[in-house]
């Protein structure tokens, strides 16, 4: 089965392209390709219509994980279309190799592997467990930008 076919089939829409604030500029590309590698820039919880998903405070503060593990599997759904952009097919991807999460976490808070799960489900789901398999790290920080409450970036093998 297709790539597309399986985010069909969970009811997954990939976002558009994020909109930022005006004025950003971001001197790097989302997506990488060196050879059979594709390195996967930060990516934030991006919306349906395109905007950044962003409810104020820090997670454990005024941000709870359930919000926070949606924020995941936003930016897990964000990278997709980042991918698919730029590879043409996720198809193309043969194995999910390395991610990093980062969670704006209030002082104490030390769920963060519960919160980036939401990203590592939504990839095992659309994936499988063959080519989804991932090795990963969680942590907390104290800020992210533009208000996000989780930051993401991967690695992928390509054929």
């Amino acid at each position: 089965m297709s790539i597309d076919a399986r985010l069909s089939e969970l009811g997954l829409v990939l976002p558009p392209v994020p909109q930022l604030p005006p004025g950003t500029v971001l001197p790097f590309a989302p997506v990488r390709v060196v050879g059979r590698r594709a390195a996967i820039s930060g990516h934030g919880p991006v919306l349906p219509d395109g905007r950044m998903f962003a409810p104020p405070g820090r997670v454990g503060d005024g941000v709870t994980i359930a919000q926070a593990n949606e924020a995941a599997r936003l930016t897990g759904l964000a990278i997709l279309a980042s991918l698919r952009r730029e590879l043409g097919s996720l198809d193309r991807v043969t194995a999910w190799v390395r991610v990093f999460g980062m969670v704006t976490s209030a002082p104490g808070f030390q769920e963060m592997p519960h919160v980036v799960n939401g990203f590592s489900d939504l990839i095992l789901a659309v994936f499988g467990p063959e080519r989804g398999q991932h090795a990963r790290s969680a942590i907390g920080v104290a800020e992210l930008p533009f208000g996000i409450p989780v930051e993401i970036e991967a690695e992928v093998e390509i054929d």
